[in-house]
Parts: structure tokens; sequence; C-alpha cells
């Protein structure tokens, strides 16, 4: 699932060239996965709890199966986008269930080891997407990772049918936050549609502010719900938190800003007037920013153990900045080459971030509210990733169209926009080294295997590590 997430973006010129539909509107193919995902990511966790964990968790695998099917068929850029929103349902249910399926299964050690798996597998995939879109590019069209998707996931469907137990929380109450999951929705939508479309809209327009105006009033009304819930989605009193306000505002920047960078470079790579990559050569250019992200989190929990989390977080955001920095200055000019060190700058910067800035959000509660907070942090990757690339979106364009019409070349255009929208992701990554300073001091953790896995999948999901209040065993309460 996690492959399928990160290659989709090094889809879109494919999809485009196909379907008809300019890569700035198919960007809600990215942005309605992570906006439907932040929506449903802890009611579908608490639809596990109250009705079984393995049939929420097998629903999830079938509206994934059928949103692959659903996109592999599409003729048109609109029908791309709505399966897309499917499949945000679909992931955001089988990360809610999965992980508390796999650790009621297991104890002790075997829990331990088979949540570590998890989270290496979760990371690998992620760094593995976009090369592997590339592949099934050239050989079978863009449709072809969904196919393989479908097929994937209805295997997936037989074996837990076999070979999983069910599971439920006998103790937890059966009310579930379905307004809170609305109003999130609400909340999203209305202010990244005012994002993508303000710029043709007119900034100050009826329908921008409209939107504008939707969104705020919802997340107040969405405030005002948990506040009277039963069991709200969001538990209103861990806001007083501040370790675990920072680290959730570094997840949702550190989020936001890989996934703004992999929207950015799949589109100007394969752009005929900048580097004129085919999908499969962007895949490859990728490998560096992917696979570098995702090496350097095995020595992160050992740095963090030394230097301290809020220390490394620092730092890591600091290197991102740069890394965003240096790519500002791109040329029309620039060859592949020149983007290589800023690519792995970002790279070990967000390596360094994600994995201290996840440890902390389950280390600074106590274990009553491990699952609660992590289900902020989940949450905050799935915002952090709508906002951020909507963003990066409208600001790549726009800045291209108003080159365009002061006669620019279309590679330097380009090249304008890339940089513009660069510089923003560097500022974005300046206030993450303020959240660092806002964190504190907390428990780090101690630097095992355990902890590197789970380092390595804090861009996808957070997992428990040495330092979570339950020692690092998970619950079937923490994989919210």
């Amino acid at each position: 699932m996690n492959a399928n997430t990160s290659a989709v973006s090094i889809l879109l010129p494919a999809i485009s060239a196909d379907t008809g539909m300019d890569v700035t509107t198919l960007q809600w193919a990215v942005t309605g996965y992570s906006l439907v995902g932040a929506a449903v990511i802890v009611t579908s966790g608490s639809l596990g709890d109250v009705f079984g964990r393995k049939r929420v968790f097998q629903l999830g695998l079938m509206l994934f199966v059928v949103s692959c099917i659903l996109i592999a068929l599409s003729s048109s850029g609109g029908a791309v986008i709505a399966g897309r929103f499917i499949q945000g349902a679909a992931g955001a249910t089988i990360l809610a269930c999965g992980l508390s399926l796999l650790s009621v299964a297991n104890d002790g050690q075997a829990q331990l080891r088979a949540v570590s798996l998890w989270g290496a597998a979760a990371a690998v995939g992620a760094a593995a997407g976009p090369l592997m879109g590339g592949v099934l590019v050239t050989f079978m069209g863009w449709q072809g990772l969904f196919w393989v998707d479908a097929v994937i996931g209805a295997v997936c469907i037989v074996i837990t049918a076999q070979k999983v137990a069910e599971s439920r929380d006998p103790n937890r109450s059966h009310s579930i936050d379905y307004a809170g999951s609305a109003l999130i929705a609400l909340t999203l939508a209305p202010l990244i549609l005012a994002l993508s479309k303000g710029g043709d809209w007119g900034w100050a327009s009826v329908a921008t502010i409209g939107c504008v105006a939707l969104g705020v009033a919802s997340g107040f009304a969405f405030v005002a719900v948990e506040r009277r819930v039963a069991v709200p989605m969001l538990d209103l009193a861990l806001l007083r938190n501040r370790v675990l306000v920072g680290s959730t505002i570094a997840i949702l920047i550190g989020a936001g800003t890989i996934n703004a960078l992999m929207y950015l470079l799949s589109l100007y790579f394969q752009d005929p007037s900048a580097l004129g990559f085919t999908t499969l050569q962007a895949g490859l250019a990728t490998l560096p920013a992917t696979v570098g992200l995702v090496a350097i989190a095995a020595a992160v929990p050992r740095l963090t153990a030394r230097l301290g989390g809020r220390q490394v977080v620092g730092i890591g955001f600091l290197l991102t900045a740069i890394g965003f920095a240096a790519v500002g200055f791109v040329d029309a000019d620039w060859a592949y080459r020149a983007f290589l060190l800023p690519l792995i700058a970002v790279a070990v910067g967000m390596g360094l971030s994600n994995g201290p800035a996840s440890s902390a959000a389950t280390a600074c509660v106590p274990e009553n509210q491990v699952g609660s907070a992590s289900g902020v942090s989940n949450m905050a990757r799935y915002v952090g990733a709508a906002v951020a690339t909507a963003l990066a979106a409208t600001i790549y364009g726009s800045v291209i169209a108003s080159r365009t019409a002061e006669g620019a070349p279309a590679s330097e255009a380009l090249a304008s926009g890339l940089a513009t929208a660069s510089w923003v992701m560097a500022g974005f990554s300046l206030v993450g080294v303020i959240m660092a300073v806002v964190m504190g001091r907390h428990q780090a953790a101690r630097g095992s295997l355990h902890d590197s896995a789970a380092a390595a999948a804090a861009t996808s999901m957070t997992l428990p590590t040495t330092a979570t209040a339950t020692g690092g065993s998970p619950t079937s309460k923490q994989p919210r």
C-alpha cells in the first residue's frame, strides 16, 4: 500500500497524457487520498475496536481492490481522482486496523519482531514506490500499478480470511465520532480547494473567501463536537502537552514537505521543457531521496539517544531547509547532477527529523493516552500531505503561468515554478526547527533494532519505540 501511495505522483504526467486532464488538477489524486485518510483514520480504528478489527480490515482491503480496479479502468481524470478518494479511505482503514491485528496476534518478543517487520516493510515500500511505478508504466502503462495492487489486495483478503483471528476491544464504548470525521473532511476540503483554485478565481473572490470561511467554520464546529462526544477522535486535552503539539506539527511539516517534493520533482523531471525524463528515469532519479530517507533512519535512534530528540529533529529540519533552498536556485540549464546533493540533503534531513518526532509523540504521554497520541500524529501526516501538496501545486502552476505570460521560455518558467515552491518548502522546514525547540526535553528511544524500524517507517505511520510509555510493546490501542 505504501508503494502505491508513493508511486502515484510519478504517474501523474502519464495519466495526464492519457486522460487529457492537466497535472495541476490531477494533484487531487494525491491530495484527495490524504484528505479522506485524515478524516477516517481514527474513526476506522474505532470501528475495528467495536465491530471487529479483522472485519473492518477486510472491508478496507475490499475497498482498496475496488478502488484499484476503478482507477485502472478509468478513461478520465475525474474517475482517477474519485478512485483515489476511495483509496484514501481504504488505506487509512488498512493502516488503522492492520497493526492492531498484528499486535494482538503476538506477544513478547514475537510481537516486537512482527511490528518491526511491519515498519521495515512500510519503509521499503515507500522508498521503492516511485521506481516500481516507473517500471510498471514502461511495460504495462500507468494502469499497471493499480492492476498489480488489485491482485495483491485480493490475495491479502484470502490470507486474512484464512489466517487471521478476529479481535475487538470489549471494554470500549460503542460511541463512534462520525461527526468528527465529517467535520475534518469539511474543514480540509474547502481550504484545499481555495488553495488550488484561488489563483484562477481570484484570492479575494467570493468563491475563495467562501471556501476559507466554510473551512474555518467547520474547524470551530469540530472543536465544539469534540468537547461533547463521549469518545472524541481528538482528545482536546492532549493539546495542552507541549511535547505532543511540537512533535505533531513537526510530523505534519515532514509529511507535507516530502509529499510536495515528490510531486514537484515528478513533474519537473518528466517535463520535455525541463529534464525530459521518462517515467522510469524519473523513478530512478528520485531514489537518492527515497532510499536515503530510509537508510539514514537506521542510525537515527542511536544518534537521538546520544544527542537528544529535539536536537536531532532541529538538525534534520535545518538540513532539509538547506536542501530546499539549494533547489530554490534552480536554473533552466541545470542537469540532473545539480539536483543530487540538494536531494540527499533533503532526504537526510527528513530521515533525521521524522523518527524522533514520531517517537516523541508517544513517549510524552501516559500509557492510557498512547493510542490517542499516535492517532493525532497519524492524522497529522495525512493533513500535512494534503495541504502541502495542494500548496506546492498551486505555487508551481501559478508561477509557470505568470512567467509564460511574461514571455519567458518554457524551460525558464518551469525552473521559476520549482524554485518558488522550493523556497516555500524551505520556509516550512525552518518552522520545523522552531518546533524542535517547542518540543523541549523528552525521553528518547534507546536505539534498538525495533527503534530503527520505527524511525524508518515514520514517514508513513507512528510505531511504538523503547521510549513509549508502554516500554515499546504495541497494544491494541496504539496503531491509530
